[in-house]
């Protein structure tokens, strides 16, 4: 057991979780504060008789990565704030295309350049709405470098299941602090297998959804022919300007993950059940909440702590259950107000208060608790 005891940092993390899942392809163009995912990938992939490309730009990273998953192979790529802004086309392409793969976005302070190497967690909004059009979109924050490396093996398991891209937004800190992690065994963790076609092979239609609202997927250059295109199709794969067909595709895109979404958005709490007020997190920042929690604990303050380990599909139904008890919520954020703005829109019955912050520098808990005292 010792062996798999390991001192890593978040990057270091999601690329030992992406190897557990199968990756086997991986390609990108090394941007701070991520690049370690990408080193680590050139280092670890050839030696498993997988393959890394080092890209010309983030355009190009997204693209590869798409058609590797259309061979068969588990691929993924990482990224930052100006990288990631340069994949939105392609990854609306993953979203029409039903292409499972995943995209680990290291959040670093911008617009733009900003500030290269501080931290931020304002790309919240980008990941649901980045890519144009009607889609839904899943997105999972680690507040851990444990949770880096389970969230991103839960990353491939979820894009293999429902057949889309799969975002892990990590942020500077967590991506680049160590902690103890503890990496699994061998075969110790069941892994999500995209779901392949049945039956002849003339008669393979790759775009056709069972039941669950999700086509089986067969790979380029098997005997089923796969179509992947970024045009409104059909079933078949050719495009389609019907709008009927259109609706109908467009609503099952959407509705294959936002109907799941209690299967796929999952938080974490901590002393909500006497709750009176309560704090909601996400990344570093909910760290520094916890903590900020057990100080106010000890003065006598019945407050609690919600951690967002998913900010995509948001969990309305669970997130109101869980602060019912609350009179009062306060969201703070690294940012000027992304995710308080989805508090505000399922918790409308409550007092939501925000404590941003975009300077480039974490919140610390002392800043939490006198934001507390000044709203409450």
């Amino acid at each position: 057991m010792q062996n798999n005891i390991k001192f890593l940092s978040g990057n270091e993390a999601c690329a030992e979780g992406a190897f557990y899942a199968g990756a086997l392809f991986y390609a990108g163009y090394p941007i701070t504060p991520s690049s370690e995912i990408a080193q680590i990938a050139s280092e670890r992939l050839p030696a498993i008789g997988g393959t890394y490309v080092q890209m010309e730009d983030e355009i190009a990273s997204m693209a590869a990565i798409i058609g590797a998953s259309c061979c068969g192979v588990k691929s993924f790529t990482a990224t930052s704030g100006p990288g990631f802004s340069l994949m939105q086309e392609n990854l609306g392409v993953a979203v029409m295309g039903e292409v499972p793969c995943v995209v680990i976005n290291v959040q670093r302070s911008g617009p733009s350049t900003g500030l290269a190497t501080n931290p931020a967690q304002a790309d919240i909004m980008q990941a649901r709405w980045g890519t144009h059009g009607d889609h839904s979109m899943i997105a999972l924050t680690p507040s851990s470098v444990q949770e880096c490396y389970e969230m991103t093996i839960r990353a491939f398991d979820l894009s293999e299941k429902y057949r889309c891209p799969v975002l892990v937004l990590t942020d500077k800190t967590v991506a680049q602090m160590r902690e103890k992690v503890v990496l699994y065994e061998p075969g110790e963790r069941k892994l999500a297998e995209r779901k392949k076609p049945s039956g002849p092979a003339e008669e393979y239609l790759p775009y056709r959804a069972d039941d669950d609202g999700i086509p089986p997927m067969a790979a380029f250059g098997d005997k089923r022919l796969l179509r992947v295109t970024s045009s409104t199709h059909n079933e078949q794969g050719f495009t389609n300007d019907d709008p009927g067909n259109a609706y109908t595709l467009i609503r099952r895109l959407y509705d294959k993950i936002e109907d799941n979404v209690d299967d796929i958005a999952v938080f974490k709490t901590y002393l909500m059940d006497d709750a009176d007020t309560a704090f909601i997190a996400f990344g570093i920042t909910a760290r520094a909440a916890l903590n900020a929690v057990y100080k106010l604990r000890e003065e006598g303050h019945k407050v609690g702590l919600i951690d967002m380990s998913t900010m995509w599909p948001f969990p309305d139904r669970k997130l109101k259950e869980a602060v019912s008890g609350c009179r009062a919520l306060l969201v703070p954020e690294m940012n000027l107000g992304q995710l308080v703005r989805e508090v505000n829109r399922i918790c409308c019955d409550k007092e939501v208060y925000s404590y941003t912050k975009s300077d480039g520098k974490n919140i610390f808990p002392a800043e939490i608790i006198k934001a507390w005292r000044e709203s409450l």
